[in-house]
């Protein structure tokens, strides 16, 4: 009898802006992780498929495809969604990693659903799937300081204290996606809300 849970797929998505100038900034977390997850699987993303970087691994008997898409933040949506129906993803089985300011830096938070929050690559996956029904990993970015826009704080890099520590952040981000893969929503929730540097509990 074929196990339905391990054959049936999930995808994990990371959410940023393509090109260089992106690549190490607050709003693109999302791909870092992927790049991170990518590496952690021995795979590397050597495909375009629906507008989206693509690659796949099997890890503890589930599928896992892992996609950074190509179009601009605002526009995932268009990636995400023919991803999602061409693989067939139960939207249980979706994951949406990105960037949150009002989250502070090093802070993980899953949920099962949940509105946009504001955040231009949510609204475009919600507008293109049609709900809000779907897990989703945000990583704290912090909030810009003094006036600044939320807007021009996220396109900028990293400082250098914050991309000291995005290693260890990004490894326990990690540990969380894989968990929600292996053990579902809730068990990754317990484990791994909260703040990524304050250790172990």
């Amino acid at each position: 009898m074929i196990d339905q849970q391990s054959s049936t797929p999930y995808l994990i998505v990371g959410l940023g802006n393509p090109g260089r100038e992106y690549r190490e900034s607050r709003h693109n977390i999302g791909f870092l992780l992927l790049s991170h997850l990518a590496e952690r699987l021995g795979v590397s993303f050597s495909r375009l498929q629906s507008k989206a970087l693509v690659t796949d691994k099997r890890y503890q008997d589930h599928k896992i495809i892992l996609a950074k898409p190509q179009t601009f933040m605002n526009l995932s949506g268009q990636a995400v969604g023919p991803l999602v129906n061409f693989y067939k993803i139960p939207l249980e089985n979706l994951l949406v990693v990105y960037d949150e300011v009002d989250l502070p830096f090093g802070t993980l938070r899953l949920r099962p659903f949940g509105g946009s929050g504001g955040h231009n690559g949510m609204k475009s996956l919600i507008t293109r799937l049609g709900t809000e029904g779907f897990p989703r990993l945000r990583l704290g970015v912090s909030r810009p300081p003094g006036r600044m826009e939320a807007a021009a704080y996220v396109l900028q890099d990293f400082s250098a204290e914050e991309a000291a520590l995005l290693p260890e952040i990004l490894d326990l981000a990690g540990d969380a996606a894989l968990t929600f893969i292996t053990q579902g929503i809730e068990a990754a929730m317990n484990r791994y809300n909260g703040d990524a540097l304050d250790g172990e509990e």
